[in-house]
């Protein structure tokens, strides 16, 4: 079997389009809280299919990435290296799943609805539940700084091996390859 030398394309697809996604969700997560004003309903309008959205398609990245292996950390690549990008990479996985649950969980928690768009209604997942419904809006805060923390630590290590190791790592997970494998590679 031949290892790998870039993710898979639909796995580079999902990747840089749910890291859009996850940006604007999170400033529009902020923006949320920080407004009382009109704008309020309609960044929450956006925030509820966008966080649903984000579940689905995590739940099919994983699938993705269980079946397709991705390709090997260069093999020079420090053992606390290698065990911290493991981390964060499962720990993203678990983040894209359980915040859009807990915010949903959250919401039906509350008694409030959650619409995805006019007509559609999803039903709720928890019982009404004001003690709940607290302790479920402040672990969806916390988590979803947790999320921004470990994006950013995510973008600053691809940064890192594509501009100053220069290993291809960052390569692997951009869109447009067109063959070209990495510079070091092994397992």
């Amino acid at each position: 079997m031949n290892t790998p030398t870039t993710f898979h394309p639909i796995a580079r697809l999902l990747h840089w389009t749910m890291a859009t996604m996850i940006v604007a969700m999170l400033f529009i997560g902020a923006g949320m809280v920080a407004t009382v004003s009109q704008k309020h309903g309609w960044l929450l309008a956006i925030h509820k299919p966008l966080g649903i959205a984000i579940l689905l398609l995590a739940i099919a990245r994983l699938a993705l990435r269980l079946r397709h292996r991705p390709p090997p950390l260069p093999a020079d690549l420090p053992l606390w290296q290698r065990l911290a990008a493991l981390a964060s990479h499962w720990l993203l996985y678990a983040l894209m799943l359980a915040l859009p649950l807990l915010g949903w969980g959250m919401l039906s928690a509350g008694g409030y609805p959650v619409m995805l768009g006019d007509a559609l209604r999803l039903p709720a997942i928890l019982p009404e539940n004001a003690a709940l419904f607290a302790w479920l809006r402040e672990a969806h805060r916390y988590l979803a700084w947790l999320l921004f923390l470990t994006f950013v630590a995510h973008m600053s290590a691809g940064l890192y091996h594509g501009l100053i190791r220069r290993d291809g790592v960052l390569a692997s997970m951009l869109p447009s390859r067109r063959g070209k494998a990495p510079m070091a590679t092994g397992d």
